[in-house]
């Protein structure tokens, strides 16, 4: 048994090993943004445009709905969701409360207020039942985020929304490609949105968001909502007529370019990281101190994040070292080359942006009212971007190889969890508020 990185003893995973790239280029690629170039057609505004009406007309066949509507990046892509629902002013919108930040954020965009609901413990996805508790007569939307490319339970808050009248969003920002009940998220809700940011599992070079929906009405207000409220499309001169409010949300002919060719590859890439991780899974099953994602039997995982959740049991501790073992076993990896970091550090009404003028008069935030969301952030790690590209799997490997060696010292771990001045992140990011804006 060698001795851990972090206590002087030598790495698993080698200083010049890096992550494979993601997104990886191909010929094609590069000969689509060729492509736009030569056109000199960039926008949704140039006649005779074709790319991003076929990104259009190519994602909504892969999703199966009858509309895409392609707009600037993920976060317009919901705020135009929400805006084309119907949601405006006072309306309520729950939302989870372990998320992106956009998620909740968009709401505030409309003048809305942005209702939040705990999160199961095992799938990080919104309870339904907290979901269920948090509507009243305000509310408008609910929008199910399908966190880290798992589904959420579409059923139940399919029920809730079609008794309570409210309009289903889908946040699919992490999960492209992934089903639920054999139907692809982004087509079960009223609408859904994807973000095409270069990080995703379906990526653009650089920022791009996609809006699919089966409702004729839907797909007519987001598309004049992306472009000042005006009807393009119709094949004559533009009118500069402006119909509703609207904004300047327009997609890159380039990024819906890039990502049209990489469609191409899309399933076939899904299958191998499906492989890739569902391999690395398999050996950190073995291990009784850290439990990995999983997918029910009903749905599909499209693998965007990589969540673990911690045991202290196995190290000889109680609940009560939940977070220092924790936070001793990031510190152990992170020292043998895996990128084991947060995804958020505080429940999402804990952001400052929600607790203080001019959205809040006051301050009503309480940590406890979001135990099932403290207890995922204090207890988890994630890893992120490392498993994407189909060439992962010998990195993947390393990783388990470190997470074995950090089993094989659990003393140390222990040790080092016992002896932490620990605070949980939502106070480490309290006080890193404090020093970037001082109140």
């Amino acid at each position: 048994m060698s001795e851990l990185a972090m206590l002087g003893g030598p790495r698993i995973v080698p200083r010049n090993r890096r992550i494979p790239r993601w997104p990886d280029l191909a010929p094609e690629d590069e000969e689509a943004v060729r492509r736009v170039v030569a056109s000199g057609r960039y926008t949704a505004a140039a006649a005779g445009e074709k790319e991003i009406a076929g990104l259009e007309r190519d994602w909504a066949e892969e999703v199966g709905t009858r509309h895409c509507v392609a707009v600037s990046n993920g976060t317009t892509a919901l705020s135009l969701a929400l805006a084309a629902a119907g949601v405006g002013p006072g309306d309520e919108v729950i939302v989870p409360a372990l998320s992106f930040i956009a998620t909740a954020i968009t709401p505030l965009h409309l003048s809305a207020v942005p209702v939040f609901a705990d999160v199961d413990p095992v799938t990080f996805n919104v309870a339904p039942k907290a979901v269920e508790a948090a509507v009243t007569p305000r509310t408008r939307a609910i929008v199910v985020v399908h966190l880290h490319g798992l589904p959420a339970d579409l059923d139940e808050l399919a029920a809730t929304a079609g008794r309570h009248g409210l309009a289903l969003v889908e946040d699919a920002a992490q999960a492209h490609g992934a089903r639920y009940r054999g139907r692809a998220v982004g087509s079960y809700g009223d609408i859904g949105t994807f973000s095409l940011n270069v990080s995703k599992n379906l990526p653009t070079c650089g920022e791009g968001g996609l809006v699919t929906t089966d409702d004729d009405d839907l797909h007519r207000r987001v598309g004049m909502m992306r472009q000042f409220g005006e009807m393009l499309g119709g094949g004559g001169p533009r009118s500069y007529v402006s119909h509703v409010l609207g904004w300047n949300d327009k997609p890159n002919a380039v990024q819906c370019a890039f990502t049209r060719s990489r469609l191409g590859r899309f399933r076939e890439e899904n299958r191998i990281r499906d492989e890739n991780v569902r391999h690395f899974l398999g050996r950190l099953g073995e291990l009784p101190w850290l439990r990995g994602p999983e997918a029910p039997d009903d749905r599909t995982h499209a693998w965007h994040i990589l969540r673990f959740m911690t045991d202290p049991e196995p190290f000889g501790l109680g609940p009560a070292h939940t977070g220092p073992v924790r936070a001793a076993v990031m510190k152990a990896l992170r020292a043998e080359g895996v990128p084991a970091t947060h995804y958020q550090l505080m429940p999402l009404p804990g952001q400052r942006v929600f607790r203080r003028p001019p959205i809040a008069t006051e301050d009503h935030y309480r940590a406890s009212d979001w135990p099932n969301t403290l207890e995922v952030i204090d207890g988890s790690f994630t890893i992120q971007k490392a498993h994407l590209s189909p060439k992962a799997r010998p990195m993947l490997d390393l990783y388990a190889d470190a997470a074995t060696k950090v089993w094989e010292n659990r003393d140390a771990i222990a040790r080092e969890a016992r002896e932490m001045d620990y605070r949980p992140p939502w106070q480490e990011a309290e006080e890193i508020a404090e020093q970037e804006l001082p109140t």
